[in-house]
């Protein structure tokens, strides 16, 4: 489904930026990179995420009537300059890791090749889209690898910053390892399968409990998940184990129960083992409320009876690690190498290419930073995906992505996939020809 971004959610500064680029008469190819300058202390590794919509963005860039009327309004930017946007479309080159791709700082991401005033207008709706998914999926990611095969679900959407945010959490989280989402619209939109129990209000809206886990049970299909921590997970297992007695010979079945609150770990053990002795063995203990990577590989670690998790807020507003050092920053223009020397941003000119280098037996060993047209051993990560303003194929299908980045994610050394991660990680190094191409930019500055 193709996002409907308005061409409007940008900077003023690419706007202005824009019309003295159209008033000088500047327009020549310009190279844009998108990289991260430095990972956050917590993250040994990024996944890149969100470029199906930028795509989707840049395919459907067009300022409509309305959007240069009110451009007009703001009294800053003569009709002729307002005319020239009305003609604008996309019409560059885009070159892009695949999603679900580990990488580390530095690194382009993607790629655009395109006429400098298309290049520039770009530069925050593209940052914002990828900023963020590439965000959640190097959180969830880290959820996916302590939770021993665990089944993850997103339940973030309501501590999400705002609609947009919830969706696209949904989707990153389920491409970086993540099962399903409670979120109905992330499911139907990008296939994701729905997950989702009961709340509290609806044992509170009955008399009792055990009436409550009836209704409940009876009017939903099979496999329905019980919440039990309303009053006490106890006693309310002890009803539960009834229940399923009672529901077998309607040819119906209680799935899971579902503990929020209080010392998860004590109540599981509790839980497990009153259900365990009423013959509902099969019967899963689902644990949410709050829950982070460090606690679920807490209770993985010391053997906790708990079959899944459900996370939220810690996931869907990556609350370790709530932003990227994401940049987009020009490295050629008119065929000329450009690159920023400002302290502590510094960059490296020219087209780039990431070539990764893999051991016998499929891992990652090194990352090499190069220019996109030399020829180095590995496989170089970054691949056409937009030509002329159109995509260069179909869209991969989310359940593929997903299948790539846990392949990908899995060729990491060992220490790299760790909470706390260890030096022993990928060597990224950047090519002679990208050094030579920057002493070469700097003698010209001027």
């Amino acid at each position: 489904m193709r996002s409907q971004s308005s061409p409007l959610l940008l900077d003023l500064y690419q706007l202005t930026m824009a019309h003295a680029y159209f008033e000088l008469g500047m327009n020549d190819t310009a190279v844009f990179e998108t990289f991260v300058r430095r990972l956050p202390r917590s993250r040994g590794f990024l996944v890149a995420a969100g470029l199906e919509q930028a795509l989707d963005y840049l395919e459907g860039l067009q300022f409509s009537g309305a959007d240069l009327e009110l451009l007009h309004g703001l009294g800053t930017f003569p009709n002729s300059f307002l005319d020239h946007l009305s003609k604008v479309r996309f019409t560059g080159r885009v070159d892009a890791m695949p999603e679900g791709t580990p990488f580390f700082a530095d690194e382009p991401i993607v790629r655009v090749t395109a006429p400098l005033l298309e290049a520039q207008l770009i530069e925050s709706r593209l940052l914002n889209i990828l900023h963020f998914q590439t965000l959640i999926a190097s959180k969830a990611v880290r959820c996916a690898l302590v939770a021993g095969g665990r089944r993850l679900v997103d339940f973030g959407m309501r501590r999400a910053h705002e609609a947009d945010a919830g969706l696209h959490a949904a989707r990153a989280a389920y491409l970086a390892g993540f099962h399903a989402t409670a979120t109905v619209e992330a499911g139907l939109r990008f296939g994701i399968p729905l997950s989702g129990t009961m709340a509290h209000s609806f044992i509170e809206a009955h008399d009792s409990e055990k009436e409550a886990f009836r209704h409940f049970a009876r009017i939903r299909p099979a496999g329905t998940t019980l919440l039990i921590d309303t009053y006490d997970s106890e006693r309310a297992a002890q009803r539960v184990v009834e229940l399923a007695h009672e529901l077998k010979g309607d040819g119906k079945t209680i799935d899971a129960v579902r503990i929020d609150s209080g010392d998860l770990a004590v109540q599981a053990i509790a839980v497990r083992r009153i259900l365990d002795a009423g013959g509902c063995q099969n019967i899963r203990i689902i644990f949410s409320g709050g829950l982070d990577e460090s606690q679920i590989e807490g209770f993985v670690q010391t053997g906790v009876p708990v079959d899944a998790f459900g996370v939220g807020t810690s996931l869907d507003v990556s609350m370790d690690a709530p932003a990227l050092d994401m940049a987009y920053k020009l490295e050629e223009y008119a065929g000329r190498p450009r690159r920023k020397r400002s302290p502590g941003k510094l960059t490296w000119p020219g087209a780039k290419q990431v070539f990764r280098t893999r051991g016998t037996r499929g891992e990652t060993l090194e990352d090499r930073i190069a220019l996109h047209d030399e020829q180095l051993p590995g496989v170089p990560l970054l691949a056409p995906v937009l030509s002329n303003g159109q995509r260069t194929g179909s869209p991969p299908k989310l359940r593929d992505i997903r299948e790539y980045c846990l392949r990908e994610v899995q060729a990491l050394p060992p220490g790299l996939r760790k909470l706390e991660h260890d030096s022993g990680g990928v060597s990224v190094q950047v090519s002679n020809e990208v050094r030579a191409l920057a002493a070469q930019a700097d003698r010209a500055i001027q």
